[in-house]
């Protein structure tokens, strides 16, 4: 005697539940659950029906649901600052590309360099009770915060909260003194620095990085050539025509990112001048777009991908021994030299 299952079709506004998939598969929830997350016995015959019932029912597990029952979460949240900077992007592909391999679900915030959208994020976050927090943070607030509640975190790219929260950063003081020192050895002697802010620790290392080659190569430091070049290509665009257009222009300019060198790029051809005829230029962050345009740009390079990988796999040691001692990882950097660096013009 056969026995036909029928079930009733489902609606194009319901979502699959465990229970449909039991019933198209003719076995009991707990089976399903079994086969589903490989916890438990389940014989492969069975499991591959229930593999086959939930693609066909278009089943996706309740992550949330599952997360309550077992109190475990398989989420991790990373917060970054500006998702348009190819920069952020290519950290938040790193981390998305490891959290996969881990097993994770990742919860992806574009901040845009706002306090109150990082601190309403980390709010979400803490509501979805996800295992650990990624953060380029703006401020201790947001480490702080996650912290108290109990939730990991890792600050990546920059730090404020070192010796209490882990840390990814990369060498930014050698990485600037590397691509200054680069200029100074070439003969440049009026070289200035572009750089959006330098009370975080990438804009504060990046600048004693400027720093301190200028000083090793016996150059008297020039405040008007330390341009405070505000956070987008705008902005130092503004800044570049302004100190190019002037009678004493620096003859090299290094720019602390990869959005300032933008700027300072367009500035430079705006104005008619030859790159590295009239002014060298180096970045730190070597942007796709540097090695695409005429002359090639010299920029400190740092495995951005790796960066974001490096902070999940740190991330998810803290989970797993929460009461270990913190710690701050760096990554290596280095100068690719191009097309855009020359001894200074002949006076």
């Amino acid at each position: 005697m056969t026995v036909e299952r029928r079930s009733t079709p489902l609606s194009r506004s319901r979502r699959p539940t465990i229970k449909d998939v039991a019933e198209a598969a003719g076995v009991s929830r707990s089976t399903v659950s079994r086969a589903l997350t490989g916890r438990g016995y389940a014989a492969s015959d069975v499991r591959e029906r229930v593999l086959r019932a939930a693609a066909e029912l278009g089943y996706v597990p309740d992550v949330m649901a599952r997360t309550l029952k077992q109190q475990v979460s398989r989420s991790v949240g990373i917060l970054v600052s500006d998702l348009r900077n190819p920069f952020y992007a290519e950290l938040a592909a790193g981390a998305s590309s490891e959290a996969r391999e881990r097993g994770y679900t990742m919860v992806l915030f574009d901040t845009s360099l706002s306090a109150q959208a990082e601190s309403e994020a980390a709010e979400a976050l803490v509501a979805l009770r996800v295992a650990g927090v990624i953060v380029t943070p703006t401020s201790s607030a947001v480490s702080t915060y996650l912290s108290s509640h109990g939730i990991p975190v890792v600050e990546v790219d920059r730090q404020f909260a070192a010796g209490s929260t882990d840390g990814v950063v990369v060498g930014n003081r050698v990485g600037a003194r590397t691509a200054t020192a680069h200029l100074v050895g070439l003969g440049h002697r009026r070289i200035a620095l572009f750089i959006d802010e330098t009370d975080w620790t990438t804009g504060y290392e990046r600048h004693q990085g400027y720093l301190e080659a200028l000083s090793a190569g016996g150059i008297t430091v020039d405040p008007d050539l330390v341009v405070s070049s505000g956070w987008d290509v705008a902005d130092s665009r503004r800044r570049a025509l302004d100190i190019l257009r002037g009678p004493d222009r620096p003859t090299a300019v290094f720019t602390a990112n990869n959005v300032l060198a933008e700027g300072v790029w367009r500035a430079i051809h705006e104005l008619g001048l030859r790159v590295p005829a009239d002014i060298s230029l180096v970045a730190f962050d070597d942007a796709p777009w540097m090695s695409m345009v005429s002359p090639t740009v010299s920029a400190v390079s740092q495995d951005t991908f790796n960066l974001g990988a490096t902070s999940v796999r740190r991330l998810d040691e803290r989970i797993e021994r929460p009461e270990s001692d913190s710690v701050t990882t760096v990554l290596n950097v280095r100068l690719v030299q191009r097309e855009s660096t020359a001894p200074p013009p002949a006076l």
